[in-house]
């Protein structure tokens, strides 16, 4: 039997990214946000917030560095990574992150018409064959 470890994000970004150069190239820290709905035993809806740490490296770091900013709507592809260690007091300390190797960013461009622009369109004017000129 294979085994998998891999994981797809979609959500929003909790705060800008910390991107560091080290000497094996730049690397980013980020949170994502996702959301669920549900409704409880009482009848109430539900909205429940997980938040997924995240750490990108090389050329994925620089892109997230370059476009993402606090709010951003990501698809992050990337698998699950577990570390342990122990605090100066003795105390063992655990993390579970989301080592990103593919991100997507959902959030149209400012300078394209999109279907999420919501403004109104300045209508067009309608072409009579008499104002062409040949």
């Amino acid at each position: 039997m294979a085994n998998v470890n891999k994981v797809f994000l979609v959500g929003r970004l909790g705060q800008d990214p910390e991107v560091r150069e080290t000497s094996s190239g730049a690397v980013a820290n980020f949170s994502i946000a996702t959301n669920e709905y549900f409704t409880d035993k009482q009848g109430e809806k539900v909205e429940r917030t997980d938040w997924h740490k995240c750490v990108a490296w090389g050329k994925q770091a620089e892109l997230s560095r370059d476009y993402l900013r606090k709010g951003s709507n990501v698809f992050c592809e990337g698998k699950l990574k577990n570390s342990t260690w122990e605090t100066e007091e003795g105390d063992k300390r655990y993390k579970t992150e989301v080592v990103v190797y593919n991100i997507q960013f959902l959030d149209p461009k400012k300078d394209e018409d999109s279907i999420y622009d919501y403004a109104p369109k300045p209508e067009a004017t309608p072409v009579v064959k008499d104002d062409i000129p040949f």
